[in-house]
C-alpha cells in the first residue's frame, strides 16, 4: 500500500518540480516567508479552481441555490488546501498530528467561509448583478473571485499564526519525512 502512496507522491513530486521551474531567480531568492506565502497562494489558486469548479457545478448542474452551493464548494476547496498546504507550503508540519492540524486549519478556514460567504453574497447582490443583470452567471464567478482575494490573506495569517505556529519563522525548510520529498520553490 505505500508503495503506491509513494508512486502517486513521485507523480506530484514532478508537477511541482515544473512549478518550481517557471519561478524566476528572485523568486527562488526571495525570503523563505515571501516563498511560502507564494506556494500558499499557488495551493489556494488550485483550490481556488476546485472551488468555483465546484460552485458551478452545484449551481448549474445540481441546481442548488448560491449559498448552499458556496459552501460546499469552500468545504471542498478546504481539503484541498489543507492537503496541499501540509505536503508543499509547510512540510515540517508533517511531523506533528494531523488530526490537530486539520482543526486548527479548519476552524480557520470556517472563520474565513464567513467573510467568504458575507463577501460572495454581498458582492454578488450589490456590485455584480447590478453591473451585469443579463449575465447572472459572470456576476457570481466574480463575486467569488473577490471573495476568494479576500480570503487568502486572512488564510494565510492566521494559518501561519496558529496552525502552523511550530514552524519556524523564516527557515528553509529541511524535511525528510518523506524519500521522495516535494521540492522547494
Amino acid at each position: 500500500m505505500m508503495h503506491v502512496l509513494y508512486g502517486g507522491f513521485r507523480k506530484v513530486t514532478a508537477f511541482f518540480d515544473r512549478v518550481n521551474a517557471l519561478a524566476p531567480q528572485r523568486v527562488r531568492e526571495a525570503h523563505p516567508e515571501v516563498k511560502r506565502f507564494i506556494k500558499f497562494a499557488i495551493v489556494g489558486g488550485i483550490g481556488a479552481v476546485l472551488d468555483v469548479a465546484v460552485l458551478n457545478f452545484m449551481i448549474l448542474v445540481v441546481g442548488l441555490p448560491k449559498g448552499y452551493a458556496n459552501l460546499i464548494s469552500v468545504l471542498c476547496a478546504i481539503i484541498s488546501n489543507f492537503t496541499w498546504n501540509r505536503l508543499w507550503t509547510f512540510p515540517e508540519s508533517r511531523e506533528h498530528a494531523v488530526h490537530s492540524q486539520f482543526g486548527k486549519f479548519a476552524l480557520v478556514n470556517l472563520i474565513g467561509l464567513g467573510i467568504n460567504q458575507a463577501v460572495f453574497l454581498l458582492t454578488d447582490h450589490f456590485v455584480f448583478l447590478p453591473l451585469l443583470p443579463r449575465h447572472e452567471t459572470l456576476a457570481y464567478n466574480l463575486a467569488k473571485l473577490c471573495a476568494i482575494g479576500v480570503v487568502l490573506f486572512w488564510n494565510f495569517g492566521m494559518n501561519r499564526i496558529w496552525t502552523y505556529r511550530h514552524v519556524e519563522f523564516g527557515a528553509e525548510h529541511k524535511h525528510a519525512l518523506l524519500e521522495d520529498e516535494i521540492p522547494p520553490l
